[in-house]
């Protein structure tokens, strides 16, 4: 059986709009997915979104869940703190705080936060009843809705946010089949996921240490995976990026799972309307190693050229299976 190469476009500001909704619906023998993910979408709009997208197009969409995982909440435009800045998270008009809420009764003094990709960390210096004071000690750029990652312990995150449990039970009812579970960590994580989602597809993203570890065991009982490379760079770094995802494929054949690859394909592309020779290889590499569900995320939500970037992870896939 010859295997099918197709393509998950994530959705956001710049494509879900009936222009580009058009053009997917031409490229649905390619996109066999349409993510919407719940981390960059309000609750309430998910219902509207869901019906602009089947306005224009029968490609299958996929709820892509918060999952356990910290992000930043800032009010106003984002922040440039320099070393050595102090910035607070008070009960009383707060600028800045952290989400899901119960957060901040977690954090322990001394706990750092390494912040979004450009770098910032914060380090806590002091909690008390009026607030957390966080001190920089890496310069960068603090922005609304980024990840957040505790970098000298680990601790433990709710599988499912509320805005999780309600956009499900919401999507259910609009006749949505397609889930997938962001920090997917333990075998008890995918069995309350799939407690949810019984007659459901589920996709369980591969982004922690954590699942790496357990991933022999994931794939005795579910069949399709994705690796979100951004985050899980995070927890065992850049430099351990290329290995890992080597050894993960390592369990499609022997297991006939299915491993989705996502995070900067065509990182470039957000900007430029070309890619690079590096992404080039990347994806190729990712394609030799048995990769069939080639994901975009910033490139097509929030990139200058979504439709470009389709059309170019179309040429390579036929030029893959054309060599193969």
């Amino acid at each position: 059986m010859r295997q099918k190469y197709s393509i998950y476009c994530t959705l956001g500001p710049s494509t879900l709009n009936s222009n580009f909704l058009k053009f997917a619906n031409k490229k649905k023998k390619i996109i066999s997915l349409l993510r919407l993910n719940l981390s960059h979408l309000e609750s309430n709009k998910l219902k509207s979104s869901i019906n602009l997208i089947r306005k224009y197009t029968s490609i299958p969409i996929c709820l892509d869940t918060e999952g356990a995982q910290i992000r930043t909440r800032l009010k106003g435009k984002k922040i440039f703190l320099k070393k050595n800045a102090s910035i607070i998270i008070s009960a009383k008009n707060s600028k800045f705080d952290l989400y899901p809420n119960y957060i901040n009764q977690i954090l322990k003094l001394n706990d750092i936060l390494d912040i979004g990709f450009e770098n910032l960390i914060l380090k806590l210096v002091k909690k008390d009843n009026k607030g957390l004071i966080f001190k920089c000690i890496n310069p960068g750029y603090l922005e609304t809705n980024k990840g957040v990652h505790l970098k000298n312990r680990n601790i433990k995150l709710d599988t499912l946010t509320e805005k999780d449990f309600y956009c499900i039970e919401l999507s259910k009812k609009l006749n949505i089949k397609n889930f997938a579970l962001s920090f997917t960590n333990s075998i008890k994580d995918i069995k309350k996921f799939r407690s949810l989602l019984t007659n459901h597809n589920r996709i369980y993203k591969i982004e922690t240490l954590e699942a790496v570890k357990n991933f022999s065991k994931f794939v005795k009982i579910e069949k399709n995976f994705l690796i979100d490379r951004g985050d899980l760079s995070k927890d065992i770094s850049i430099k351990n990026i290329p290995q890992t995802q080597r050894y993960l494929f390592k369990f499609k054949k022997r297991n006939k799972v299915e491993i989705a690859v996502a995070t900067n394909l065509l990182e470039s592309m957000i900007i430029n309307p070309y890619p690079t020779r590096a992404e080039a290889n990347d994806i190729y590499n990712s394609l030799e190693m048995g990769c069939s569900r080639l994901v975009l995320a910033g490139e097509t939500a929030v990139g200058n050229n979504p439709k470009e970037c389709i059309n170019f992870l179309e040429d390579i896939i036929n030029v893959y299976k054309k060599n193969k």
